[in-house]
């Protein structure tokens, strides 16, 4: 079994989740194409992939490479993607989700996810923009309709399972009260300056599994939102715990994550590193470690969606 299957989140449909996975966010394809082979050869199973993050061929791939060789069974991976904002509507989410089928090489995903709660108009390439360089947005979102589209390809087994993605409490009790398939899994920004207690609390309440992204932080994200975003690794309390266990920080911060029941998904694509986040099943963090780390928490966002100019004034806006 591989190393990231040793901790695994069931979700309300009796499916499993490799609680640990592989994010690929930010790496073209040259980048995304050596650091996912890397991670399958490393024991990562889960890994999570979007159309718009722009590398979903070369991850297709790499999958086939893999699949086809004997090197791992399709039953062996957990494959997550997501319907873009472009296509967050009723009328459009099983041709996104066929396009990312065929763009992966794959007959099903074992999860799919509503990447945003806004839409945009639907085009071939970048966003629209007006005049003003704002994002062109398309205003009548409807979540109960849009679910609806989502639960028929859930029917379809295109989707083993589907979920949500940065939607806000108010959002997901929508879903929830006019769904026939529950979400199975929530993605958000999750780490330990934005913990969001209250939104973890309430999926678990509601069978509503939780994945953590940017868990390590999104320095890498400041040229796009045009500002400093806090070093999660510098944080002097994180290296203290990591000194205390022989850990790296970045080790002490996903181990913090899982052992509050949330998955994770970093994403690296420098082979030590990518190592050293999968090796986190030799250790538990103590109580009192769980406590120093719980009491990090900043309420504070990195991604605050600042790279799409003017997204704020959408009414489905989550933040």
């Amino acid at each position: 079994m591989a190393a990231a299957c040793k901790i695994e989140l069931t979700f309300a449909d009796g499916h499993k989740m490799p609680a640990l996975g592989f994010g690929t966010w930010r790496a073209p394809d040259d980048e995304v194409e050596k650091a996912l082979n890397e991670a399958l050869e490393a024991g990562y199973r889960h890994i999570d992939c979007a159309p718009v993050y722009l590398n979903e061929p070369t991850i297709g791939r790499v999958l086939r490479q893999w699949i086809d060789s004997g090197r791992v069974t399709r039953e062996e991976l957990f494959i997550v993607t997501k319907l873009p904002p472009h296509g967050t509507r009723a009328s459009t989410v099983e041709k996104f989700l066929k396009r990312s089928l065929a763009d992966l090489q794959l007959e099903y995903v074992d999860l799919y996810l509503v990447h945003v709660p806004f839409t945009v108009p639907e085009v071939d390439g970048p966003f629209l923009t007006d005049g003003n360089g704002e994002i062109v947005l398309e205003t009548t979102t409807d979540h109960v309709s849009l679910w609806k589209g989502m639960e028929a390809i859930a029917d379809a087994g295109l989707a083993r399972s589907i979920g949500l993605s940065n939607f806000n409490q108010r959002q997901i009790q929508r879903v929830l009260d006019n769904c026939r398939i529950k979400p199975a899994n929530l993605q958000i920004e999750n780490h330990i300056y934005l913990q969001q207690h209250g939104l973890v609390k309430f999926c678990k309440a509601n069978d509503i599994t939780v994945t953590a992204y940017s868990p390590l932080g999104s320095k890498g994200i400041e040229k796009l939102l045009n500002r400093e975003v806090p070093d999660l690794l510098d944080n002097p309390v994180v290296k203290g715990v990591a000194q205390r266990h022989g850990k790296t920080v970045a080790q002490i911060l996903l181990r913090h994550l899982l052992q509050r029941g949330i998955a994770t998904i970093p994403k690296s694509t420098n082979p030590d590193r990518l190592r050293q986040n999968i090796a986190l099943f030799d250790f538990e963090l103590s109580d009192e470690d769980m406590a120093e780390l719980n009491g990090l928490d900043q309420n504070l966002r990195i991604c605050d969606f600042g790279f799409f100019p003017g997204i704020t004034k959408h009414p489905e806006f989550p933040f």
